[in-house]
């Protein structure tokens, strides 16, 4: 194998694992890897170049609806850990605020200002196009909104923070998931981790960490602490969850994406059975568990 694409979540439980792959396999023939999916953080940017190969570990970001990337690395660009090199060829790839104005070294709206090639032109079924223009068009009329917060720097790297409606805005502040994940899903006890920023009716916010653990660990006080411990010092203070709860499972997409905007929903008050399509998830009964959680902070 010459290219290797994966994913950050199979990294980072990679590395949890305490696997060095460079070690345990010849992989000379490897000349390059790519990461989609969600963010890939710094930290397991280096380890893959610590433990796995030097070669370049291109992060990408595209989407199902196009068919094709919005940013990307190459090898004529350098590659900085944590971020994607540049924008793909052929997208004219901004950043905007709230007014539609564009923003450097500050969290923006990914929006496509130009038409790509691979584009769709309307949804099956739409005909008035309403659902179309609603879905990409609605927040910036001629400019395709993809859904993401992004910060573009002043060199030209992308830096993907995550979905714009389940990104965390806490206290103004707006946070990234991934470094959250990377600081906790490291860890052996942990298998798969789900942090929420969500507005609750009472005006205030509530960022619970929802975390699956391993061999039937149960979450004690002493865990606890290190798992706060662990994203105060990898993330930042400002990272460290209001509560951390234990749950039975994670739910995803059949793709294997988390199901974060969902969860947000539903922790702020939407029916579990409206949220997704069943057909669409790997557990559709996990999210009962979180209206369960819900329903326990807020009884009626």
């Amino acid at each position: 194998m010459t290219f290797l694409g994966i994913s950050p979540g199979y990294l980072v439980a990679s590395e949890g694992a305490g696997l060095r792959p460079g070690e345990q396999h010849d992989l000379s023939a490897l000349q390059s890897m790519g990461s989609t999916g969600s963010p890939l953080s710094p930290h397991s940017h280096r380890w893959v170049q610590e433990a796995v190969t030097p070669a370049p570990l291109w992060s990408l970001s595209g989407g199902t609806d196009i068919a094709s990337g919005f940013v990307g690395g190459a090898p004529t660009l350098p590659i900085w850990a944590g971020e994607i090199s540049a924008p793909c060829l052929g997208v004219a790839l901004d950043a905007w605020d709230e007014e539609g104005r564009p923003v450097r070294e500050d969290v923006g709206e990914m929006v496509i200002t130009r038409p790509m090639p691979s584009m769709p032109l309307g949804l099956w079924g739409d005909e008035g196009h309403e659902r179309y223009r609603d879905a990409y068009f609605s927040t910036y009329p001629g400019a395709w909104r993809q859904g993401d917060w992004i910060t573009i720097t002043d060199r030209g790297s992308v830096i993907i923070h995550g979905r714009s409606d389940s990104t965390i805005n806490r206290n103004g502040i707006r946070m990234g998931s991934a470094d959250i994940y990377a600081a906790v899903e490291t860890m052996p006890e942990v298998t798969e981790a789900l942090v929420i920023g969500a507005e609750q009716e009472d005006g205030s916010y509530w960022m619970p960490l929802f975390v699956v653990l391993a061999d039937d660990r149960e979450l004690d006080e002493e865990l606890t602490t290190r798992l706060r411990t662990a994203i105060r010092e990898k993330a930042s203070p400002r990272h460290v969850p209001d509560e951390i709860v234990q749950v039975r499972g994670v739910p995803h997409t059949k793709t294997g994406k988390k199901l974060e905007v969902p969860v947000k929903r539903i922790l702020q008050g939407m029916d579990a059975t409206k949220v997704a399509n069943p057909e669409t998830l790997d557990d559709p009964s996990l999210l009962g568990e979180f209206a369960s959680i819900r329903s326990q902070r807020y009884p009626s």
